[in-house]
């Protein structure tokens, strides 16, 4: 494991005091979450610097278990008198609440087995990037955006360049004692364009990644923004019909994450997911085969442990439509009665089809792509959603007008079951990695 700074040695001290300072006040178990984050946001709109921000912040999580009662609290005065006074109020806050029996630490067994794997989050180069180096990505993405064909009718343009250093350290008063360093970056650039008919489309584009030399260039995002935003002029409302349904891998994610929150193990065991009991039972299509995996090199899920100190491992999520896995953290194990596996998700890793977006546009007669979906809902107890949608309608193969102010509804359970193709091209500023996906039979709402 690389070598951590003075800074991060020194969180790590922090958390570790912290936990003896909860112990001698009388807690029986604590657990101490250090955190150190600098974040930088320069923000470029026509043609000059609209917003220059930079913040670093250093604060402690600390839950305190007092025989059977819980409290959870933060602060950032880290000063060893401060947080001494802290601590004891904590601990006596515990005291005054109800208890609560599966209440603890984690067992430590569970700590076990960790992973010596170097995911490489931390971009060794990132004090390089500079104020002259975030202005040249902000200018290019703007000189870009108004060089696209149609630019005539842009609006305007804001870029967007972020940058975060963040240092975490955990200690767990039975036995765990973990540290982590990890750098992202971020390019983005919004345009806006006036339509014939006075309306004001917009769209984006964006790319991140852990390592700054692995961000494509100020100019490839602009003009991504300003293409999406040009070719948005003169929408309409499609027809009402039921056809099939391209979805891009950027707006795929918005589909898959409705299915997140009824995995984890609060909402099994508040009888709040449509997904409750159906483990080991065919619920999607079967082309829906994921892996949680926590150890893409870069990852922007990657992690050697959870949020709780366990050791990070690859688990199926479904497996030909098979659900596989829960995501349930340690008391939410104690109260189903089951093994935890893990509070939350880390990168999602699907089995890929052989065919790029292009491909897959090429072989339908009749149908809409899907760049994005609009507002709308999905109901974790049900699974039923309903979501607006604006993208393009697809007529042999091709694509032609652009369409909006459409709708499609149905259930999760039902609509899962109508994926009909997986594309190859998983979107990579993400950790759920989704593909473009298609789906049969999908009803639109029009006109």
């Amino acid at each position: 494991m690389r070598s951590m700074t003075k800074t991060n040695e020194d969180m790590l001290a922090i958390a570790h005091s912290c936990v003896e300072m909860a112990r001698h006040k009388g807690a029986t178990e604590a657990s101490a979450g250090a955190y150190r984050i600098r974040t930088v946001n320069f923000q470029w709109r026509e043609g000059k610097p609209e917003k220059v921000e930079e913040s670093t912040k250093r604060h402690v999580q600390l839950a305190v278990f007092v025989d059977g009662r819980y409290a959870v609290v933060s602060t950032s005065d880290l000063r060893r008198d401060a947080l001494k006074t802290f601590i004891g109020d904590a601990v006596e806050l515990a005291k005054s609440l109800a208890k609560d029996p599966y209440r603890s630490l984690p067992d430590p067994a569970l700590y076990q087995g960790q992973s010596s794997t170097d995911l490489n989050l931390e971009d060794p180069n990132y004090k390089r990037v500079s104020s002259d180096i975030r202005r040249q990505i902000a200018s290019e993405a703007e000189a870009a955006a108004r060089a696209v064909k149609g630019r005539e009718a842009i609006l305007s343009v804001t870029a967007s360049v972020n940058d975060t250093l963040t240092e975490h350290c955990l200690v767990n008063s039975n036995g765990f004692s973990g540290r982590s360093r990890d750098t992202t970056f971020f390019v983005s650039a919004s345009v806006s364009a006036r339509d014939q008919d006075g309306r004001r489309p917009e769209d984006y584009a964006y790319a991140g990644a852990r390592h700054f030399s692995a961000i494509p260039s100020g100019g490839v995002i602009g003009r991504e923004a300003a293409e999406r935003t040009i070719a948005r002029l003169g929408a309409k409302k499609g027809p009402s019909a039921a056809m099939t349904m391209v979805v891009d891998n950027r707006a795929a994610g918005r589909m898959l994450g409705f299915l997140m929150g009824p995995l984890s193990g609060a909402s099994l065991q508040q009888q709040r997911s449509f997904l409750e009991g159906k483990l080991g039972q065919q619920v999607f299509g079967n082309r829906m085969t994921i892996i949680d995996d926590p150890f893409v090199p870069r990852g922007f899920g990657s992690r050697l442990w959870d949020s709780e100190g366990m050791a990070a491992k690859v688990r199926p999520v479904l497996e030909a439509g098979v659900l596989k896995s829960y995501y349930i953290d340690s008391y939410y194990g104690r109260k189903l009665g089951v093994a935890p596996t893990s509070a939350s998700a880390s990168n999602l890793r699907w089995t890929l089809g052989d065919k790029s977006r292009d491909a897959l546009v090429a072989a339908i007669e009749d149908g809409v792509l899907v760049t994005v979906f609009l507002g709308g809902n999905s109901n974790g107890l049900t699974g039923d959603f309903s979501l607006g949608v604006q993208g393009f309608r697809i007529r042999a193969g091709k694509l032609e007008e652009p369409v909006g102010e459409m709708n499609i509804s149905g259930n999760h359970l039902e609509f899962w079951k109508t994926l009909a193709a997986v594309g190859n091209d998983p979107f990579p500023y993400s950790a759920l990695r989704t593909p473009t996906l298609v789906f049969d039979g999908v009803s639109f709402a029009g006109v």
